[in-house]
């Protein structure tokens, strides 16, 4: 493989010759062989959005020539659309502050700007990575904003809309189950009859809590670090570039961004990060008990509960012929586990705040991206494969009722609770149902029976 050579302040190093970065990069290719992981592409796409706006605040203050910065924010550009990807190589695990992903971007940027300038593919030439690409900045500032940025957009843009999605999925059925009554459940026992559309509006519910705590955390987020620079004082950094940068980049997603009021929090910890891991790990437990009681209505078909049918997607066994099971359901399930996980690492990447600088940031990055992601997924795999297809059982459900022990609750108000009790376990052990016993002991009118049994709902 043919080289080139980069330097760095350590010395001298051969890189690709067709690689974008520089000596920094592939130092970091070198010490940092812990996974495959990568910074996912939207990390990197908010990355290069803050290059490119820095680039531009740099030219209109005068600290970088209009056509240096001209070239960078062209070159992030194209980052952001996609291009040199393969460029961007550094581990997950590596130096906590994210240098490394950081100068991973200022090299490529430094590398592909030398080149829209005419020069030759190499980082250091008329752009310079860190006295031009980098001005007014530091990884410590840079990235706890990147981190910001690319979670408020895929909150906003991918998964709040995934989960009003699924909302409307569930809300869809409320209404079209809402007057198929069935034998509502605690502790997985009969307890007293509701309808198929209570059950299902309080799954839309849930989905309409979890997009109010979206916006909630999302507001926390939107206070960014930049112009804190090292250790939170903004040294080297001109007092309009933080408040310009910022303002652009509101402009650039259409989120409304501020400077943090406090650089010292904003640095030297990732609360805003944590809070938003504990709150998809919220959403994720409400949408795996979703997904789990739609599995657990839909089981039998003919030996289980069998009150709903879900669509029918794919052979369910190997072995057994017809078997068809809940697949979108278990699939969501294990997606909201990994969500789940994840929160633990974030929670843990959080208490790496150490003195002015929290050092566990692209862990909390991947793990939080990662999370929305799952969790965008999963929500539309509900909301697309799943929900719209379900089909009530209306026959299973009236079955379950006439055969429920609980309808002896209802009768607790004309006999009282121990006769109602003695009743139950007398259809017990008879294998009758609680109307059956109830006449044979002449207990009211069949009429008044039937409506008292059958016409109650509780809670």
């Amino acid at each position: 493989m043919k080289t080139r050579r980069e330097t760095d302040s350590l010395g001298a190093v051969e890189v690709p010759e067709t690689a974008y970065y520089g000596a920094q990069t592939q130092r970091a290719k070198e010490n940092f062989t812990i996974s495959a992981l990568r910074l996912q592409p939207a990390f990197i796409r908010s990355l290069a959005l803050v290059k490119k706006c820095a680039a531009r605040v740099n030219a209109v203050l005068g600290l970088v020539d209009q056509d240096r910065a001209e070239a960078i924010a062209r070159a992030a550009e194209e980052v952001m659309e996609g291009g040199l990807e393969a460029h961007f190589i550094v581990d997950v695990f590596q130096t906590g502050s994210g240098t490394s992903t950081h100068m991973n971007m200022n090299e490529v940027l430094a590398a592909r700007a030398n080149e829209i300038l005419g020069e030759s593919r190499r980082t250091k030439g008329r752009v310079h990575p860190n006295d031009h690409v980098n001005r007014c900045q530091s990884s410590n500032d840079v990235i706890p904003t990147t981190l910001h940025i690319a979670a408020a957009h895929k909150f906003q843009n991918e998964l709040a809309p995934a989960l009003a999605r699924l909302e409307a999925a569930l809300d869809q059925k409320a209404g079209e189950f809402a007057d198929i009554q069935k034998i509502g459940r605690t502790h997985l026992q009969d307890a007293l009859i509701m309808s198929l559309g209570d059950e299902f509006s309080g799954y839309g519910r849930q989905m309409a809590l979890s997009r109010k705590r979206l916006q909630s955390v999302q507001q926390r987020l939107c206070f960014l670090a930049l112009g804190g620079t090292a250790v939170g004082t903004g040294a080297a950094a001109h007092p309009g570039f933080a408040p310009g940068v910022i303002r652009m980049i509101s402009e650039a997603t259409g989120i409304a961004f501020s400077e943090a009021p406090n650089h010292f929090e904003a640095q030297g910890a990732c609360d805003a990060a944590v809070e938003a891991g504990a709150g998809l790990k919220t959403i994720a437990v409400s949408l795996s008990k979703i997904a789990n009681d739609i599995r657990w209505l839909a089981s039998g078909p003919r030996c289980g509960l069998g009150e709903i049918r879900l669509p029918e997607l794919q052979p369910g066994s190997s072995i057994m012929p017809g078997k068809v099971n809940p697949v979108i359901p278990e699939a969501v399930i294990q997606a909201c586990a990994q969500v789940i996980a994840n929160d633990a690492a974030i929670t843990l990447g959080g208490q790496g705040g150490c003195l002015e600088l929290n050092t566990m940031l692209p862990l909390v990055a991947y793990n939080l991206l990662q999370a929305a992601e799952l969790l965008a997924g999963a929500a539309e795999a509900m909301a697309d494969k799943c929900v719209p297809g379900i089909r009530a059982n209306r026959q299973k459900c009236a079955e379950n009722i006439e055969k429920s022990l609980a309808l002896a609750t209802s009768l607790a108000a004309h006999i009282g609770y121990d006769s109602a009790a003695a009743l139950a376990r007398r259809a017990h052990a008879s294998g009758r149902t609680i109307e059956e016993v109830a006449l044979e002991e002449n207990l009211m009118a069949p009429e008044k029976l039937r409506r008292v049994l059958y016409g109650a709902s509780g809670a």
